[in-house]
Order: C-alpha cells, then structure tokens, then sequence
C-alpha cells in the first residue's frame, strides 16, 4: 500500500492507531514521520476501503506495470523502426541489393 519508503506493516500500524482514536498530529509526532504522509495512508485505506473515490491501491500498481510495458514496447517499436530505416539506407545504397557482410 503506497510508495516505497516505509514497510507495509508499518503503515498498517500507523493506520490501526488512527483507528484507536490518537491523533493524526500525535503520532505523526511519536514516530516521527510527516502528519502530511499520515494524512494520505490514511486517505489511501478510505479509498481502498470503498468508503471515497479514487483510485485503488490495486488499480495504481495495475496501472504502473500497465505504462512499464507501455514503455518497453515503445522502446522495442523504437529499435525496429530505427532498424527499417537503417536497412531501407542500406539498400537504396546498394542500388536494390542489401550488403552481404
């Protein structure tokens, strides 16, 4: 749940003292972490709790590999075609005919 940085259960046990009633000022202060960072676990369980709207916790990694492989594949699209146009020179340099190596 949420960025890297802090583990899993630590958030997890952050959000179980919001839930015994403390502060978020007070144990934002006792573990000394930003009351800001609180704040958006705290948002972030709401949401994946269904009780607001946003966007999921599952739906942001989905989303995250979603644009990685996005990105590999453009990447992979960029070297083919980079590869066509090479070959494409090598040929009208040739007169038709590619160079045998």
């Amino acid at each position: 749940m949420g960025r890297r940085g802090y583990p899993t259960e630590f958030r997890r046990r952050v959000l179980d003292l919001l839930n015994t009633g403390r502060s978020v000022a007070g144990i934002a202060h006792d573990l000394q972490i930003s009351d800001q960072t609180v704040y958006a676990w705290r948002r972030q369980d709401r949401i994946d709790r269904g009780e607001i709207t946003g966007m999921t916790t599952a739906e942001k990694a989905e989303l995250r590999v979603a644009k990685n492989r996005i990105a590999a594949l453009e990447m992979q699209l960029a070297v083919a075609t980079k590869a066509v146009e090479v070959f494409k020179a090598e040929t009208d340099a040739n007169g038709g005919t590619r160079r045998s190596s």
